[in-house]
């Protein structure tokens, strides 16, 4: 398994349904891409494991057209972390499936 930590600040999408996210820092999302070529799921998806403090989940990373991904991070974990929007995220994360 690839394995990434990075920090990163908590945003928030602007639009329908108050979703947050992590960008993904620009080197781990190359080497991403870099690994995952011809194998990503829809919308160019790549399945990942996910440490933020204590919580971990399965969930996916998505491209954006900057060429990053981007790390949806749930409520629930928003919730047991503390975290807020622009909070620092000390984020740990795993490719799955390959």
């Amino acid at each position: 398994m690839t394995g990434y930590r990075f920090t990163a600040p908590l945003w928030e999408h602007q639009g329908e349904g108050s979703w947050y996210f992590v960008t993904v820092p620009e080197d781990v999302s190359d080497e991403i891409t870099d690994l995952t070529e011809g194998r990503r799921k829809g919308f160019g998806s790549v399945r990942v494991t996910v440490t933020i403090g204590a919580t971990t989940w399965q969930t996916s990373v998505f491209p954006t057209k900057t060429g990053t991904y981007v790390l949806p991070v749930k409520k629930p974990v928003r919730t047991a972390e503390n975290l807020a929007e622009g909070t620092p995220v000390e984020t740990r994360l795993t490719l799955t499936d390959f």
